[in-house]
């Protein structure tokens, strides 16, 4: 029978979990990464269950640049945003979420689709962002910073739903790869 961790273990502990909250961010993106790299032309604004590829390429992203921040106020969208594009099937979000999207970024437009190259360099953007989230992360904090969640949601359980957010997008646009090119998307393992 293990023995309870003594206060003396709590760095340890600590420096352990943001490594691997950072480990599997990272791994999950490389995922999505590697989707978005291998999707056909002719996929890239097709609308294969759902919504085009990019646009769902762009939802996760998006969302994974939110949720990295410490709190909604400190959230800039990516300067290429376009208003309304981050949610799939034309959903909008709570009206205070909406607010907060209304800083500068490009006219609201229609639906026009993000280049590959674009969402890779938003991608980049993103993993760029995790180790310094990570570490900044208020581990203990009881609640997540978006007043849109349940007040009782602490803001580690946050990052794995976001983890998991990213696996699940990364998947779907995995599938319609493999669907299209016969050549799925391999299982990023970690590094820490």
């Amino acid at each position: 029978m293990s023995q309870p961790e003594s206060p003396s273990d709590a760095p340890e502990l600590d420096s352990l979990l943001r490594s691997m909250l950072a480990s599997q961010y990272h791994a999950a993106l490389s995922m999505l990464r590697t989707a978005i790299e291998r999707c056909p032309d002719d996929v890239w604004s097709s609308v294969g269950g759902g919504a085009p590829f990019w646009r769902v390429a762009y939802h996760a992203l998006y969302y994974t640049h939110l949720y990295l921040q410490a709190d909604e106020s400190a959230f800039t969208p990516w300067e290429h945003h376009q208003t309304g594009l981050q949610d799939l099937d034309d959903i909008q979000g709570p009206e205070h979420l909406l607010k907060i999207l209304e800083l500068p970024h490009r006219p609201p437009q229609t639906g026009t689709p993000y280049s590959q190259i674009e969402i890779l360099s938003y991608w980049t953007l993103c993993n760029g962002m995790v180790d310094d989230a990570i570490r900044m992360l208020d581990l203990l904090a009881p609640e997540t910073g978006f007043s849109w969640h349940a007040p009782s949601r602490p803001k580690v359980e946050q990052h794995l739903v976001s983890i998991r957010h990213i696996q699940h997008h990364a998947a779907q646009l995995s599938d319609r790869v493999r669907a299209s090119t016969g050549r799925g998307v391999d299982w990023v393992g970690t590094n820490r």
